[in-house]
């Protein structure tokens, strides 16, 4: 339990949200000199909806800060290859070495989220777990000049802030309060039941496609697979609502009677989970005295399993806009964003749409693959080290 009485008056960032884009801004601002305050309202290490995986630039990220090797000896294990699925055709890539990443990986949140939170600890961030934050404090011109939280137990506190940032999520309370505009709706969302599984061969991502149906077989941490199917957002309740077991295993053997057989002989941990979607966004990321970070300011369909490499993505660009100290280079960051994000938005929402046939969806991976690439390029040219403003 956090000691919600015993902050420092002022900080020159308060951040909220402790998962992988909060809790990787501030290790990055932290590490550049900043006096960082990062709060959650969930306890450390608890578990998060998640389709795991990791791209290359997010591996590239987590080797650059570092932690990449912490990742790794925690038992998540190396993907070397990655096959695609489409009806009975199998379409094998293997993982070339580039920019430094030889392996993919797709690391359990109970272990990546705790191991950025530690390396923001460890870089001075002040981390305080089981707080929520109820309101912003503001200037009489608007601006934003602090937080006002609340523990458990109901204890409430307020914090001064150079500048709130909200890594909160899709619902974000800071979007919400700062009055943050969407200014781009996706058109398309798809929804997705998932599970963890023993037993499935460690071979690789596989990624399987049929007609208004997809699913995914994702190794991750302890031996076990996050296996998902999914289907378009208005075909979930049909598909699943009353039937979450039955519309699982029926929505495998539809995508590969291979996948279903797989299953069978495998062991379920736990219970299958569902998320019925949600439309993609762009807001409005950025206003005097706060930023928003990861899925609070950007969200695409889990489709392409994408989201954890674009909030590493936005931690780097927008932790270089903190330490810059204007609200110019928080516009920056804004456009720069938008600009790596919008190729993959698009061709995601395409993807997410399931108005493709077999061979449309070949052409729509090879542009995502062309836009992941771009992505790639860019964050390696990121330098490791932004000096907080004077």
């Amino acid at each position: 339990m956090s000691d919600i009485q015993n902050y420092e008056p002022s900080y020159d960032a308060v951040i909220v949200g402790a998962r992988c884009a909060g809790a990787a801004t501030a290790m990055l601002l932290a590490r550049a000199g900043a006096n960082v305050l990062l709060v959650d309202r969930q306890q450390y290490g608890s578990d998060v909806v998640s389709t795991h995986a990791l791209m290359r630039a997010g591996v590239l990220q987590l080797a650059r800060w570092g932690v990449l090797g912490e990742v790794m000896a925690a038992g998540t294990p190396a993907v070397t290859q990655t096959a695609f699925h489409y009806g009975d055709q199998a379409v094998q890539v293997n993982i070339k070495p580039e920019h430094g990443v030889e392996y993919l990986c797709a690391p359990r949140r109970t272990v990546l989220d705790r191991v950025l939170v530690d390396a923001a600890k460890e870089a001075g961030v002040d981390v305080r777990h089981g707080v929520t934050l109820t309101n912003l404090q503001f200037a009489l011109d608007g601006q934003v000049t602090g937080v006002h939280l609340k523990d458990a137990s109901g204890k409430v506190a307020t914090v001064r802030a150079g500048v709130v940032i909200g890594a909160d999520g899709r619902q974000s309370v800071v979007a919400r309060r700062a009055g943050a505009r969407t200014y781009v709706q996706g058109p398309e969302s798809s929804g997705y039941v998932y599970g963890y599984f023993e037993g499935l061969a460690n071979d690789g991502y596989h990624w399987y496609f049929e007609d208004g149906t997809a699913a995914g077989v994702i190794p991750t941490n302890d031996n076990q697979h996050c296996v998902f199917v999914g289907v378009h957002h208005d075909q979930f309740a049909s598909t699943f609502r009353r039937d979450l077991t039955g519309g699982f295993s029926r929505m495998a053997a539809a995508n590969s009677p291979a996948l279903r057989d797989a299953l069978d002989n495998a062991r379920m941990l736990g219970r299958l989970r569902g998320f019925s979607g949600g439309c993609g966004y762009f807001r409005q990321s950025y206003g005097p005295g706060w930023a928003l970070d990861g899925d609070a300011g950007y969200f695409k369909d889990p489709l392409t399993a994408h989201g954890i490499t674009d909030a590493f993505r936005d931690a780097e660009l927008l932790s270089q806009a903190v330490c810059a100290g204007s609200i110019q280079a928080l516009a920056q960051y804004q456009d720069e964003r938008d600009t790596l994000s919008r190729p993959l938005f698009d061709v995601t929402n395409a993807i997410a749409s399931f108005q493709w046939d077999l061979d449309e969806i070949k052409l729509l991976h090879g542009q995502l693959s062309d836009a992941m690439k771009t992505e790639a390029n860019h964050v390696a040219g990121f330098s490791a080290y932004h000096p907080l403003a004077a």
